[in-house]
């Protein structure tokens, strides 16, 4: 079972969920799930994914076509700011004041803790809405591509399922925390935002809050005695002050949901058979599209929502504005066409650095003149043509979007999910993608994989062993540049429980051997007595 979780982290926790009897985890910035099939790993992944898409007040990207779960808070944060009495107004207009002044009380005269009348107004949004609910029941729902919420209970389960989410903001305080419960009888969502929890605007942010509170104090001048007197006040100033409460509001929600505030993006299993299969998909599709009303309309499979939203990113990229000459193919034409603008700072190179090390040769997109939509290419290093993907190997068609995500999606401080890289990968190959992944994760950008592999996880343990060898003393070791420390790795084994039936969740650290204690060994134990014995009697035969 996990430790108290650290400040800034996020606790999830399920019970009775899918085949899961009970889970409490801590996401890392890298963390795996293992365990044998049918145990729940997939369901947990979606879920988070679920989760980010439900509480992320950010667009997914601003250019992209398929946003992000929009959510409706600030539409009952600005009713609520409408019944707010003169006195409470003041209040803030001084407490923007003091802001502007830089008297907040901190170790770093530039971070803002934002006033109690900003969690108020968040606590307000997330109690009255009352369709919070039935949109929390459909993500849930579209993610998993079910229609009836109450198809995730684990069987034989009496008293339903609970899905809990904890925010700690600060080590010695109260977190916050939304817990979704759903059984026979319907769903209910409780919030819990802690009245003594401090919630800091810091770094960019708290500068971005800071201009927007200056201009706001400028605009209204000398009004906070007025408002608390009761005095006559112009619309137009009460109105300034409301809509400052309804930003403030803004602010406090992503840190009051913390990690889950930002997008996440989702790579499902078999995506070598998505790849091949995207260029028909999207062809019905249009084609379904062009024939519309002149027959009846043919009845398609539902896809679920993370295999949709996958397809539909695919079909979206971006296509690249910055020319890139690789240095493998010197006078040739430009090969590898990134947006360099587009990057996240520090992550620079990871698509090209993850082509050379796992995939031997780069990926890009050939936009079809035919129809529109994108095609993927691959060019092997050393070639001088590109291949379709659909002619490569399963290994680069299910590693392909891994290097399309990070060139064209991921930003810092994103959320990639992949399940079971290790598809279609041979061993050497899954210990070098689990140094790409540690190269990821060190660039700010945090991963969720699922995954059956031995050697991901020996590799693992091997680059958190790593961190402990100072670095002068690396030279040598094979991935030394790719260490990762213990407090950034998580890993979980789902191990199956026959009463109740299903299977429970537990933390797996490094064992004294120095690996992840996953079952592995267990299996190889019993091979090796099967070959022992095989062995004995065919020599007692002769």
């Amino acid at each position: 079972m996990s430790k108290t979780p650290a400040q800034d982290s996020l606790e999830l926790e399920v019970k009775d969920f899918g085949p899961i009897v009970s889970a409490k985890v801590d996401l890392r910035p890298l963390t795996v799930f293992v365990g044998p099939s049918n145990t729940g790993k997939s369901y947990l992944a979606i879920l988070i994914y679920a989760l980010h898409r439900f509480f992320s007040t950010t667009s997914y990207r601003e250019d992209w076509k398929s946003s992000g779960y929009s959510c409706a808070y600030d539409f009952v944060c600005s009713e609520t700011a409408m019944r707010m009495p003169g006195e409470a107004l003041a209040d803030l207009v001084e407490w923007a004041e003091k802001a502007v002044a830089g008297r907040m009380g901190s170790r770093n005269e530039n971070d803002i803790l934002l006033p109690d009348i900003a969690l108020g107004l968040l606590r307000s949004a997330l109690v009255e809405m009352s369709e919070v609910v039935s949109d929390f029941h459909k993500e849930i729902c579209r993610c998993f591509g079910i229609e009836d919420l109450r198809t995730l209970i684990r069987n034989n389960s009496r008293v339903g399922s609970s899905i809990v989410c904890r925010r700690y903001a600060a080590n010695d305080a109260d977190p916050f925390e939304y817990k979704l419960t759903f059984d026979a009888k319907g769903a209910e969502f409780i919030p819990t935002i802690p009245e003594e929890t401090p919630i800091w605007i810091q770094g960019a942010a708290a500068d971005k809050l800071t201009e927007h509170l200056r201009r706001i104090t400028e605009k209204i001048g000398d009004s906070a005695a007025g408002l608390r007197s009761g005095a006559e006040t112009s619309h137009d100033v009460r109105a300034t002050i409301e809509d400052l409460a309804v930003k403030l509001a803004s602010f406090a929600q992503p840190q009051a949901v913390g990690l889950l505030n930002s997008p996440a993006f989702y790579l499902p299993a078999d995506r070598t058979g998505v790849m091949h299969a995207h260029t028909l998909v999207v062809s019905a599709l249009i084609g379904q599209a062009a024939r519309a009303g002149l027959r009846p309309t043919v009845k398609t499979p539902t896809l679920s929502g993370v295999l949709a939203d996958f397809l539909q990113q695919l079909i979206e990229l971006d296509y690249p504005r910055i020319l890139y000459y690789s240095h493998d193919y010197p006078g040739h034409e430009p090969f590898l066409d990134i947006d360099y603008l587009s990057r996240a700072p520090g992550a620079g190179g990871l698509a090209e650095q993850f082509e050379k090390a796992v995939l031997d040769g780069g990926v890009r997109i050939d936009e079809s003149k035919a129809i529109g939509y994108p095609r993927f290419m691959y060019r092997p290093r050393g070639w001088k043509r590109d291949l379709p993907l659909m002619n490569t190997s399963s290994m680069v068609s299910e590693l392909a979007p891994v290097t399309l995500y990070l060139r064209h999606v991921i930003r810092g401080g994103d959320v990639l999910i992949v399940e079971e890289p290790e598809s279609h990968l041979h061993p050497a190959k899954q210990v070098e993608f689990t140094r790409q992944l540690a190269a990821i994760v060190n660039s700010g950008v945090r991963v969720i994989v699922t995954t059956h592999s031995e050697w991901i996880l020996e590799e693992l343990a091997n680059l958190v062993r790593l961190s402990q060898v100072p670095q002068a003393q690396r030279k040598g070791i094979d991935g030394s540049d790719a260490a990762l420390r213990p407090d950034q790795v998580g890993a979980w084994l789902f191990r199956p429980k026959n009463r109740p039936k299903g299977s429970v969740v537990e933390r797996i650290d490094l064992d004294e051997s120095g690996l992840y204690p996953a079952g592995f060994d267990d299996v190889a134990v019993t091979l090796h007595n099967n070959w022992a014995e095989i062995t004995s009697r065919i020599g007692s035969s002769r």
